[in-house]
């Protein structure tokens, strides 16, 4: 019971906390994460893309092709394109790149 308990509190707590940890992953354009990562010079860098609604496939698209050109005029490849599928939906990209 207090094992239950306690992993109740441990979600609760990491459901809340999670948003604050992962705002500037998510509410950030490509253009301006490139940006950070020349001026931090950084040799890798993962960024979610999201699909947009109502437009998911030309959107999604769309999306990647932005931040692929953002990334490359500044020098970096692209390593993987993870999509994110939940429920049956396409909900965006996590995209890694990297400087060679």
């Amino acid at each position: 019971m207090r094992q239950t308990l306690s992993a109740a509190l441990l979600c609760t707590l990491a459901v809340f906390a999670a948003p604050a940890a992962h705002a500037g992953l998510f509410d950030k354009n490509p253009d301006q994460v490139a940006q950070e990562a020349v001026t931090k010079n950084l040799r890798a860098v993962t960024l979610w893309v999201e699909a947009s609604w109502g437009f998911r496939n030309q959107g999604a698209a769309n999306n990647l092709s932005r931040a692929h050109q953002s990334f490359t005029t500044r020098g970096y490849n692209v390593v993987s394109v993870e999509p994110y599928i939940e429920n049956g939906d396409l909900q965006g990209f996590f995209v890694t790149y990297q400087k060679p």
